[in-house]
């Protein structure tokens, strides 16, 4: 029997070998972990699509404290995988959020703040992917509000927004009252316009709470914009996000085109 089972979602895959794979996955109670999955690359592997970009799965591992790469037997889907569901549109969605999430999750460190934000961000795109008639085209809305939201909360929770400097501003005034925004140093302040636009989004996602995601996700882009963006993420966000990972986010240039 396997010596750990998790929940987790599946980050991304590295080919090792002729025939096996080494998986970035994000456990529920453990954190970000990497393993080694045997066999995965041959025709009759048993994983399937278990190890599918973003599946949400029950994975089933052996971790020695001396090494650095886990042992996965197993990966039983829990959902069915959205990737065999999005169009090209929607998947370079995804690949935007598994690759912020692998680039800013630390290994080892059980985060459940952020593990929920996936699973409600991947949740909405899901039941928008359900709901959808359109084909092709550009990245629908409901996918920019989840990315919206996305962005807007890894940014909040790994601690990379500044304190808002407007003075006489109510709103401001209530998100620091709320926690929302977390001091920084005077160099790390943003502009005025910037502020605005985080702390609006980060104030109508805390008014609505996790329990009516739909409703919190359209309270962070709904008027907050300018109306050139429509519903997409304001490039600060993106922008601090790179300065924390100090590159830059590949699937982003391939988004900036929709």
């Amino acid at each position: 029997m396997p010596a750990r089972e998790s929940e987790a979602f599946i980050l991304r895959t590295y080919p090792f070998g002729e025939a096996d794979l080494i998986v970035s996955y994000f456990t529920r109670d453990l954190g970000k972990l990497r393993g080694i999955a045997k066999g995965v690359r041959r025709p009759k592997s048993r994983f399937g699509a278990g190890l599918e970009r973003l599946s949400h799965v029950k994975v089933f591992y052996y971790q020695k404290h001396t090494v650095e790469l886990a042992r996965i037997d197993k990966a039983e889907l829990l959902d069915p995988p959205l990737t065999m569901r999005a169009d090209y549109p929607v998947s370079v969605a995804l690949d935007y959020i598994a690759e912020v999430a692998e680039e800013t999750l630390p290994e080892h460190e059980p985060d459940d703040p952020h593990y929920r934000l996936l699973a409600l961000a991947l949740e909405e795109i899901s039941a928008g992917v359900t709901r959808s008639t359109a084909n092709g085209g550009g990245v629908p809305g409901f996918v920019w509000r989840a990315l919206t939201y996305f962005s807007l909360w890894t940014v909040r929770l790994g601690g990379w927004l500044p304190a808002p400097r407007l003075p006489g501003n109510r709103r401001c005034a209530r998100a620091r009252r709320d926690g929302l925004v977390r001091p920084r140093p005077r160099r790390a302040a943003l502009g005025g316009s910037e502020v605005s636009v985080i702390v609006g989004a980060l104030a109508g996602i805390a008014s609505a709470g996790e329990g009516d995601v739909a409703h919190s996700i359209a309270q962070a882009t709904r008027a907050r914009m300018e109306p050139r963006d429509g519903p997409r993420p304001p490039p600060v966000l993106d922008q601090r996000l790179e300065a924390h990972i100090e590159k830059r986010l590949k699937t982003l240039r391939v988004l900036e085109h929709f």
